[in-house]
């Protein structure tokens, strides 16, 4: 067993000393010449909360009508800034890097991983904020909390399949950038983060199933396991408790596996091409 642990070691020694360096590196320049510099990684997503709230929650009346909404709704949207910001930052990733590719021998994944990396450092500090606003609103925990690192996970390696998969499109179609940036905006109005989803569940009938076939989109599922375990378990429906069916949970998991070998497979059959196009 150890020497199996020693040669993964040997194996990635090198990837992880690369992965560490870009990691700072893109951290530290994505505020560079900025006068509030990582601050914004905080204020960005307060600034967003603040509108999203007062139009959705106070205008439009579109709240669970719990409490903690406030809380549960800046969650989603760190949440999802960071699904955004990873993807985003990823798809650029390999073209922005072309020239560090083509001077230093190192595999090109540790690019995009980098670049999702980082976002991660962002999302952390946003989960210190939100930590902050529970314990003030008095949030209750309980102990569904220890599953919050998966429900990460999860998040995590859908930002890095879809980066991995767009990335790739990226460095032969310039116009993949326009078209996600797009796409995101119909996937997050078209998901429950803005309103909660027993805003609709509630009105019964039609309306109530296809809110919970919302949950089978693994970004929405783990968004919604992230809040449900985080925060508010009382209040926040998951795909663990709308459907009766053990398998149907397994449908979003299966996706996210699915979604991540096919990003990886696809970025691993062209990644040799990449300083040939760029």
């Amino acid at each position: 067993m150890k020497s199996v642990i020693e040669r993964l070691q040997d194996r990635y020694r090198y990837a992880l000393v690369v992965l560490r360096g870009l990691v700072k590196t893109d951290f530290k320049l994505r505020y560079q010449g900025s006068f509030l510099g990582v601050a914004w990684s905080v204020l960005k997503p307060l600034m967003l909360f603040a509108v999203m709230y007062l139009v959705f929650g106070k205008f439009l009346r579109m709240t669970d009508g719990t409490p903690t909404y406030p809380v549960v709704l800046l969650l989603g949207i760190c949440s999802w800034n960071f699904f955004a910001e990873a993807t985003t930052v990823g798809l650029h990733s390999i073209v922005d890097r072309g020239d560090l590719l083509r001077k230093i021998h190192f595999p090109n994944y540790i690019v995009v991983v980098s670049a999702t990396c980082g976002s991660m450092i962002s999302l952390a500090i946003n989960y210190v904020v939100v930590l902050v606003f529970a314990i003030f609103s008095g949030v209750h925990f309980t102990w569904r909390v220890l599953w919050l690192p998966l429900n990460v996970l999860q998040l995590w390696a859908l930002a890095l399949a879809v980066a991995l998969l767009f990335s790739t499109m990226y460095a032969y179609y310039r116009d993949i950038a326009h078209i996600w940036e797009v796409l995101q905006q119909l996937v997050f109005y078209g998901m429950p983060i803005i309103y909660p989803l027993t805003y609709v569940t509630n009105k019964g009938g039609f309306y109530a199933r296809v809110a919970r076939l919302e949950l089978l989109n693994p970004i929405a599922q783990s968004i919604q396991d992230i809040r449900h375990n985080f925060l508010a378990p009382e209040t926040q429906p998951t795909i663990w408790n709308q459907f009766g069916s053990w398998w149907v949970p397994l449908i979003p998991l299966g996706l996210t596996a699915l979604l991540l070998w096919l990003g990886i497979s696809v970025f691993r059959s062209n990644s040799r091409k990449f300083a040939e196009v760029m």
